[in-house]
Order: structure tokens, then sequence, then C-alpha cells
């Protein structure tokens, strides 16, 4: 590998997508890196994706960039249906791997691209960079120094307003058969970053609810059937036992975004997001001591953004880049990795069964 590692990026766009918004800012200025190479669903959008982000190669075929010899990271930037082993091919190929979230279908197909990767020796980190949230990271060391006491109890609830007519590249959010459905998308972002703070679930019991039953696709004026859950109820118990809650809703003309709440014994730390974005909201801190009025907590300094202009959503895809960076430099830990991704799949993966058989489900 050369002084900077080299990424190939599966799903570069020269105008649009998540890869253009978000992993090329996120990219972009980070000593670490150098783009060199994209790939794209035609020649001519891979061309013009290479000059937009300054890339030296361009493919039409993602397996060709992937053996590509000036690549040594492959960034997985497309979503779960149209992927067809593409992280499989990157980790044979020996290329590091940054995919996007969902990593798999099922927590098995995630076990086993960790056992691979571990296997063959090269890094891995998956899109669950909400985590990484300067206020979600402070939010975690308070509640880690004490500064509630032992937690008794945690809560989580995310709403989002949704529309009623999409554009047909989004119909597989609404089918439960897809790996990017509601539970998996709202559903993994969302508790792998209330995980973060309080730790994992032990045992679950869900209510998956479908309430918005068609939607109609915006180039079409068709209308589809909606199978995949909109209402997401969860409660259980967590490693450190204390007893928690989520309930993620979409649907509606207003959201208000996320709040945790954690009862401690010494008070209580509210997070609540400013807007209902799923990745990319700014949030506020609370204390709340039952002495006094609530105490907004600002960010203290370890936790300021070094680059306050980016969006929330770029500045975390940077941390994960720059984590990445580190251990692939240093052989150093690394979250969120595939053994981040197998957790939260495990947990979706209980989820679904507590809420198809209607019995009590319990993680190792």
């Amino acid at each position: 590998m050369t002084d900077r590692i080299r990424v190939g990026v599966i799903g570069a766009h020269a105008a649009r997508g998540w890869g253009r918004g978000v992993h090329l800012p996120a990219l972009e200025g980070l000593d670490d890196y150098r783009i060199t190479a994209v790939a794209g669903t035609g020649m001519e959008s891979a061309r013009a994706a290479a000059t937009a982000w300054g890339a030296e190669h361009a493919f039409d075929d993602a397996h060709a960039l992937i053996a590509h010899p000036d690549v040594d990271l492959v960034t997985v930037a497309v979503q779960l249906p149209r992927r067809d082993g593409l992280v499989e091919a990157a980790i044979a190929a020996g290329k590091h791997v940054y995919s996007e979230w969902p990593l798999a279908l099922t927590a098995p197909d995630a076990e086993r691209f960790r056992t691979h990767a571990q296997t063959v020796g090269v890094r891995h980190a998956v899109g669950l960079q909400s985590r990484h949230h300067p206020a979600v990271r402070q939010l975690r060391d308070l509640v880690a120094a004490g500064r509630i006491g032992e937690v008794l109890s945690a809560s989580l609830t995310y709403s989002l307003s949704t529309p009623q007519v999409w554009s047909s590249r989004y119909a597989a959010l609404f089918d439960h058969t897809k790996g990017v459905n509601h539970l998996a998308v709202v559903g993994g972002h969302s508790l792998d970053m209330f995980c973060s703070v309080v730790g994992d679930f032990t045992e679950v019991s869900a209510t998956l609810a479908t309430r918005i039953r068609r939607i109609t696709l915006e180039e079409t004026g068709e209308e589809i059937e909606v199978t995949s859950p909109d209402q997401i109820v969860v409660a259980g118990l967590l490693a450190s036992g204390a007893a928690a809650s989520a309930h993620l809703m979409t649907g509606g003309t207003r959201g208000d975004g996320f709040r945790i709440e954690l009862h401690g014994r010494a008070g209580r730390l509210v997070l609540r997001s400013t807007d209902d974005s799923l990745v990319g909201p700014e949030f506020v801190l609370e204390f709340r001591d039952g002495t006094a009025d609530p105490v907004q907590l600002p960010l203290s300094a370890p936790y300021l953004p070094t680059q306050p202009q980016l969006p929330p959503a770029v500045r975390n895809v940077r941390h994960v880049y720059q984590e990445l960076a580190n251990a692939i430099r240093s052989g150093g830990p690394l979250e969120p990795d595939f053994g981040t991704a197998v957790r939260t799949h495990r947990l979706l993966d209980a989820i679904k069964e507590s809420a198809l058989t209607g019995t009590r489900q319990y993680l190792r």
C-alpha cells in the first residue's frame, strides 16, 4: 500500500446519491486517503463520476474496480439489493472494505462476512456512523463516568414524517423481504446509536405493525402494497440489567426525530434531536436531577467537531474513515465494523422473530 490509502467507490455518481452527497465530502481533505477509482452503471456515467470525484479510473464493472491494483479500500455505497456479492468479492481480493448499512439480509450472513474478513486479514467498516455524532459520544461518556449514577431504565423514540408519493428508487423500502425496509434501515441506525450509549439488549419482546398500506410511485402513478412495518415497538432488558424500550414510528405529516432518555439513581439525561432526520440531525443534551430546571449541556472541548461547517452526516462518516485509516495503519480496534453489524443484525433478527412468534427472544 502507498502512503495514502487508495479508495475505489462502487456507487459513485456525478451529481446525486449518498456517495456523492456524503462519502465524497467526507473523504475530501483527509490526508490518509486518495480516491483513485469509481464504478457506475455505465461507462458514460462512470466517467462523469470520475471527473466529479477526481478519480483516475472509471469502471462500468464493479468487479474490475475491485481487482485493480490501484485500489486498497473498496467503499460499497450501493443499496443492499444491488450489491450482488460485492462485499465478498472485495474481501476475497484482499481489499479493505467500507460497506454501507445494512451489511446483509440476516445476522448469519453478516457473521459470514466478518469471519471471511478476519481470515483474510482485511479491515472493515460499516455505515452505522450515527454512534460517532459528537453529542452521542458525549452522552455515552457521561453515562460511563456515572453522571446519573446507576442506570435504571432507558428509552428511545424516533418519529419520521413520510410522503405518500415516492420515487421508484425507494420501492424496496416498503417490501419486508428486502434488506432496506424500515426495520433494517430505521431500526438499524436508531438502535445501533441507542445501544452504543446504553449497551446491548439481552432479551427483547417486539411488535411490528404496518399502518400505511399503500404508497404511490412518482414516475408511473402506480400504487403498490406496503408490507414493511412502519411501527416498531421493542421492550426488554440490557446487559446492565436496566429496562429499555424503543418505539420507532414513520408516517404522517410531521416527525419529531429522536429522543433518548436515561433514568438513573442520581438524575436523568435527555438527548433530543432538532429535526426528524434519521442520519443527519443535530442534538440537544439536557441533565435533570430533580432539584432545579433542566440544564442544557453544551458540547465540551473533546467533542467539538473539527469542521463544524460540514453537515452532521458528513462529519460522522468522516469520523468512520479516520478510525478506519488508524485501524489499517496500526492494527488497532475499530467501530463500527462488521462485528458491530453482526450485533445489530442479531437484534433486528430477534425483533422480527419475537413479533412473528409472540415470544420473548434472548440474545447472547
